[in-house]
């Protein structure tokens, strides 16, 4: 029977809730990883199962890998899970309201609307902006750069020409092979000391392209690198495309969230230039995977860059006053995703997200300090909640924590050389976490090497 009743509705729920708050409340002990396996499990039975046996069975599944959920994940970037949203999701899957278009729940694709005029009003963008909440930041990219295409070429040019630099997320790469533009047609611009994007050179690059016949359209600067969370120079970066009548996008997957607090606003500056603006709310906003936006400063420039219709789609209302969403990204069918951000920001208050992310940031300038101070510890050029270094042997530095199974941190290469990397950026990760790994590192670091 697949419409049960309410006695086994409320058994299942309580089930299942049991389940959730023994996960949230085992988190502060739980490792950092674990060894797990792919292993396939039988096909479904064509006979009822047990809900608690198949529960059990997806704890087990679950417990075997990253512990994204914990305190003590370090490791690329942190995406929270709050729990306020947990219960949006919920929500918004029960009542199964189907917001592609405004004319079917246009209450719920308000409530939606206006968490994205919000976030115009937060990051400066003028009347006639607008936006959509996606699945994350590279389908948000995407739809950037294929606005940017129609607005800047009118139609696809191969001649058409991206402005990148070495640190630039490789979604950009992706969304323009998509698009149709050859590998050649992305240009990297190099970066100055700090590793920040040199405009000067930029400005060199653009000036060689045009009088080689090219067309330069596009030019992407970083709100928070992913490898060191770096920001480019956003108010050159703008000042040039509006002087070269380029499409100036920024990737703030993960840094784009503290334009919400007065310190990030300030390390942002400039971002309200922009044409456009992809991010990740399931990065620095603590939500759940899958929850990306994208902010345009013209919304009529995302909708005609987008929109379609069919004969079947004559019977719906499109004048509601709010968008049709269908009509501002490649999906037709789409989950309500508003309410995941919605509930927790009225439920919990948008200070309590500012005071959070200036925590983090705290915690990231005391890790920056205490590394100072160790022997042997090298610190790199860092920024917002990201922390670069490296040791004598990094390798097995960084080996050695993750098999402590304590945490769990990610690395990368910078100038070809393998760098440690930590994030700071978990709602659960406080203080006490932080100094828990800075000893870690104090003393593996000053072990004799084996």
């Amino acid at each position: 029977m697949l419409q049960p009743d309410r006695a086994t509705r409320a058994e299942w729920t309580k089930t299942v809730t049991a389940f959730v708050d023994e996960f949230i409340e085992g988190l502060e002990g739980a490792p950092a990883s674990a060894s797990g396996t792919a292993l396939l499990p039988p096909p479904p039975a064509e006979t009822p199962g047990e809900l608690a046996d198949l529960l059990a069975q997806f704890a087990d599944a679950a417990s075997q890998g990253v512990e994204t959920a914990g305190p003590r994940y370090l490791a690329y970037f942190p995406a929270g899970g709050l729990y306020s949203s947990v219960l949006a999701e919920f929500l918004a899957q029960a009542t199964n309201r189907y917001t592609g278009v405004a004319a079917t729940a246009p209450a719920l694709v308000a409530m939606e609307h206006s968490v994205i005029r919000w976030l115009c009003d937060e990051f400066g963008l003028p009347q006639g902006s607008g936006g959509i909440f996606t699945t994350g930041a590279s389908l948000a990219t995407l739809s950037a750069v294929h606005t940017a295409r129609q607005d800047r070429l009118h139609t696809h040019d191969p001649n058409g020409t991206i402005y990148v630099t070495p640190h630039t997320h490789h979604c950009v790469a992706k969304a323009a092979h998509i698009t149709g533009f050859a590998p050649e047609r992305i240009r990297v611009v190099p970066t100055d000391a700090h590793l920040r994007m040199d405009v000067d050179a930029a400005r060199a690059l653009i000036d060689q392209d045009r009088a080689a016949g090219l067309r330069p359209f596009l030019i992407i600067g970083t709100a928070g690198a992913t490898s060191t969370g770096i920001v480019d120079p956003l108010a050159e970066i703008g000042m040039l495309a509006h002087e070269e009548s380029l499409w100036f996008h920024v990737d703030g997957a993960y840094g784009g969230a503290f334009q919400l607090t007065e310190r990030g606003r300030a390390i942002l500056h400039g971002i309200d230039r922009a044409d456009s603006i992809a991010w990740d709310p399931h990065k620095s906003l603590f939500l759940p995977y899958g929850t990306g936006v994208l902010l345009v400063r013209d919304e009529a420039k995302l909708r005609a860059a987008h929109v379609a219709d069919g004969d079947y789609l004559q019977d719906l209302d499109h004048g509601t006053g709010v968008p049709d969403y269908s009509d501002l990204g490649p999906e037709l069918t789409r989950e309500f995703r508003g309410l995941r951000i919605w509930l927790p920001l009225h439920l919990h208050g948008a200070k309590a997200f500012r005071d959070a992310l200036d925590e983090k940031h705290d915690l990231a300038d005391h890790l920056r300090a205490e590394l100072a101070k160790i022997e042997n510890i090298e610190l790199l050029p860092s920024d917002l909640t990201v922390v670069v270094f490296r040791s004598a042997d990094s390798e097995q530095l960084f080996k050695s924590i993750n098999d402590s199974g304590r945490f769990f941190l990610s690395s990368t290469r910078l100038g070809g050389r393998f760098t440690l990397r930590i994030c700071v950026l978990s709602h659960r990760t406080r203080r006490e976490h932080v100094d828990e790994v800075i000893e870690l590192i104090r003393r593996l670091s000053a072990a004799p090497a084996k």
